[in-house]
């Protein structure tokens, strides 16, 4: 746990007695995390300062969250907190930003908490639109999102494709109705942060993510605002670490859910008959099927989506039917690995060639059902466009998707096989 070593700053509500229409106005807190952003941080916080004193219609507090910087950042914060009455600093011991906004959300006096990257990409004046809802009571949380009708994002094709891969996994995978899970640009009502912060076990990127997906499961109301976005160039980001660790807290949330234990002490509007219905899994499920099939779909999509990328690189320069099985061979060595750890929960490398050999018997039933769908469909249709194509395999992943599953419950990964690994796992360890 992290703790609060030094705050800076005033109160920014304005001295004397408050007038009757202040009354009735709300404080919205701006936390604004921090690492080693001494080149940016002052410009950043004074334009931000500056805008929201000269149009912002509601009390405000900015403050800076320090997560253990080694550079001249905590100076420049201090440095802020005396020079505008309007912004405070803390710092942390630890870094990550899911941890920064946990304390300063946790303890704030706010009506409304948000945050906002240090690098101010997204136009400030989507801001209002993002509290207003809040404010009013008619939204618990709001988002910036990047990814709907009427947002205008600059970005490279890097982390727009990275990004729309991610929140499309959120969407299948875990039935997320949220479109963009990672714009720093969010919101909540102070009273429903501070319920669902408990309940949150993320610290660092993948907190946005598991907190929207819990407030979703509990039935929160969610609001979105297109935003116009440019991307930093200078950002420091490691996009494939990050996207590492959004996988392996996609899978913790996933069996979180499946086991029940994904709920918050907060009130919960009545849900659409739809969308109660689909927001669990069936009931009467065999013994640990429940805990598997979420981490099996997890898996599946990003296999599919690695798959569907390599099909259309090597396409370029191999025929359909050849560039399907080599991507299929490449992706289902990593599936089969990937589900014998964390679908299945086999350690060790006790079994994993038996494994990986059995599993290579599903990639076949995968191969024949999938180059069977692009035969047929090249009988069918000769020179069918690329797009065709790659609809013609999904449909057909999908198809094989079920039988793989089945086959590593009952025969590859069976209880008494998955047992025998681990024993033979063990004991590897121990005669090294």
């Amino acid at each position: 746990m992290s703790h609060l070593t030094t705050e800076r700053g005033t109160p920014d509500v304005p001295p004397g007695p408050p007038r009757a229409h202040e009354r009735r106005e709300r404080l919205v807190e701006v936390v604004v995390p921090v690492h080693n952003e001494e080149r940016v941080l002052e410009a950043s916080v004074r334009r931000l300062h500056a805008y929201l004193d000269g149009s912002f219609p509601y009390p405000f507090r900015i403050t800076i969250a320090d997560n253990a910087s080694t550079d001249a950042t905590w100076w420049v914060a201090e440095r802020m907190t005396a020079e505008l009455r309007h912004v405070r600093a803390v710092r942390l011991e630890r870094k990550g930003r899911g941890r920064a906004l946990r304390h300063v959300w946790g303890a704030s006096d706010a009506d409304v908490v948000a945050y906002m990257d240090v690098d101010l990409s997204t136009d400030l004046d989507a801001f209002l639109p993002l509290v207003a809802p809040l404010i009013s009571g008619h939204s618990d949380l709001a988002i910036g999102s990047r990814l709907t009708r009427g947002a205008a994002v600059v970005r490279g094709p890097r982390r727009e494709v990275i990004s729309r891969c991610y929140n499309l996994l959120l969407r299948t995978a875990l039935a997320a109705r949220f479109t963009d899970a990672q714009c720093g640009f969010k919101a909540a009502r102070t009273e429903i942060a501070q319920a669902l912060l408990p309940r949150v076990e993320d610290q660092e990127w993948f907190f946005d993510t598991e907190l929207l997906l819990l407030a979703e499961r509990n039935g929160l109301r969610i609001h979105e605002v297109p935003v116009d976005w440019v991307d930093d160039p200078d950002s420091r980001v490691d996009v494939w670490r990050t996207a590492r660790d959004d996988l392996r807290g996609m899978a913790r949330v996933a069996r979180r859910m499946a086991s029940g234990g994904f709920a918050a002490p907060v009130r919960r509007r009545p849900a659409a008959p739809d969308a109660a219905a689909g927001a669990g899994l069936p009931a009467g499920l065999p013994a640990g099927m429940a805990r598997q099939l979420p981490a099996f779909a997890v898996i599946g999509a990003v296999s599919t989506a690695a798959q569907l990328v390599l099909f259309v690189l090597l396409r370029l320069v191999m025929g359909p039917l050849a560039a399907n099985a080599l991507s299929l061979v490449v992706t289902a060595v990593g599936n089969t690995a990937a589900n014998r750890r964390f679908t299945f929960g086999v350690r060790g490398p006790g079994g994993a060639l038996r494994h990986q050999l059995q599993g290579g018997l599903a990639f076949l039933l995968g191969l024949a059902l999938s180059s069977g769908g692009l035969a047929a469909l090249h009988a069918a249709a000769p020179g069918a466009p690329r797009a065709v194509e790659v609809a013609a395999l999904v449909a057909a992943n999908a198809a094989a998707t079920l039988a793989r599953f089945l086959l590593m419950r009952v025969w590859i990964f069976r209880p008494r096989a998955a047992e025998a690994a681990r024993t033979e796992g063990d004991e590897t360890g121990e005669m090294a």
